[in-house]
């Protein structure tokens, strides 16, 4: 029971490190007009804090996961926390541009080796069967940063300075540090059942990358636009914003939380099913978005869709690694981040020849895509081994099949 408590305990304190790492990731955006002309620099310059940060991600993900791979998980997490905190102590009192970007880019340098183990750390203090549950647990935390975190930092900042908002991710950046250090249980390497998948697939995996890259892209394509869309084709005042982007993050965490029990019934249909319900709200906005009352359930189904999305992705991924989780998930976090770069890249080219209003659609085109690629390699594959059944075992062909070739 004390095992299960602190394990519990542990998971809580995970969860709060995916807070710390979302929030500080996109917190720019709330502070640009801020940072800006604090640090003599333009909106577009300050918005590279952001993009470069997710570029660092892109690069060092993968080597830098490879290179820690026999490094015991307890201080890995722990260590990655501590140079978080670090780094963003020296974001809070950077007095230049340059060291600013120099301590996001070594903040974003223990992003990816924290995405790529927390995951498998996580599902290995439990039982194999609550998996998917843990992995949606998980990833409250990462769902409650753009609703949570980003607003209440940008609200801090306001009041004292966007200073004050590093300095408060930095503090509670290393009380979940400390948290770490002291509930994680010390698993090496290997050792773990959460170290491999259960049902190892590299086209399954590769697949479902590209897909991952799809729909990322299409979703946040939307997202990072939504307020532009929200005013100039919905009609609703400025002012309301801030309610409409919180129900849009509220029913994010609200499905975050209740997909954990479906992902271990069934992941590869959570998948596609919120696959399927994020096109629908893409191309209903697309379609119905000029009237406001349609909008606002729509609004709040893609963000539901979208955030549990991103716990199914990352739960299905674990389960086809081709060899180790945490090369999976560092793999899921260099396609994720691509996605959101290609995404905000490809809106911004649309916002100034189409218009905002073919933004939607273009993200329902591609989640529709990501669907179907999905569907379709799932379908040709369990094709595929009927055919090999049969070749193997002539006996279990049909009577008609049979016959003709008797």
């Amino acid at each position: 029971m004390a095992h299960q408590r602190r394990a519990v305990y542990a998971l809580v304190a995970l969860s709060a490190a995916t807070f710390c790492y979302v929030t500080t990731e996109v917190l720019p955006i709330g502070l640009l007009t801020l940072i800006a002309p604090d640090l003599g620099r333009s909106r577009s310059e300050a918005g590279l804090l952001v993009t470069g940060y997710a570029l660092v991600v892109m690069i060092v993900a993968l080597p830098l996961t490879r290179v820690t791979r026999r490094v015991p998980r307890r201080p890995l997490l722990a260590g990655a926390l501590g140079v978080f905190a670090a780094a963003t102590t020296v974001s809070a009192l950077a007095t230049s541009y340059e060291v600013l970007l120099i301590a996001r880019l070594a903040s974003a340098a223990t992003n990816g080796v924290f995405w790529a183990v927390v995951f498998p750390v996580a599902i290995s203090m439990f039982p194999a069967n609550i998996r998917g549950r843990i992995v949606a647990r998980l990833s409250i935390g990462n769902a409650l940063g753009p609703v949570l975190g980003v607003p209440i930092g940008t609200w801090l900042g306001g009041q004292a300075g966007w200073r004050a908002a590093f300095l408060a991710m930095a503090v509670f950046g290393l009380v979940t540090c400390i948290a770490v250090a002291v509930l994680l249980p010390n698993v090496r390497p290997q050792e773990s059942a959460g170290d491999t998948g259960p049902m190892p697939d590299r086209r399954r995996f590769v697949v479902l990358l590209v897909a991952t890259v799809l729909a990322v892209t299409g979703a946040m394509g939307a997202f990072t636009y939504m307020t532009v869309f929200l005013l100039d084709v919905s009609g609703f005042a400025a002012a309301s914003l801030g309610m409409l982007l919180f129900v849009q993050g509220s029913f994010g965490v609200a499905g975050t939380w209740a997909v954990g029990r479906l992902l271990d019934r069934s992941p590869l249909g959570v998948v596609l099913g919120l696959l399927g319900l994020i096109t629908v709200a893409m191309l209903g906005l697309w379609g119905l978005g000029a009237s406001k009352a349609l909008t606002i359930p729509l609004l709040a189904v893609a963000g539901m869709s979208f955030s549990s999305l991103i716990a199914g992705i990352q739960h299905r991924i674990m389960q086809v690694a081709p060899s180790t989780t945490d090369m999976a998930s560092a793999s899921l976090s260099v396609a994720f981040n691509f996605g959101l770069a290609a995404g905000s890249f490809v809106g911004a080219g649309l916002l100034a020849t189409a218009g905002v209003r073919v933004i939607p659609l273009f993200g329902g085109l591609l989640t529709a895509a990501a669907f179907a690629l999905l569907a379709v390699h799932e379908v040709s594959r369990n094709r595929r081994r009927g055919h090999e059944t049969v070749r193997r075992n002539p006996d279990l062909q049909p009577v008609g099949h049979s016959a003709a070739h008797a």
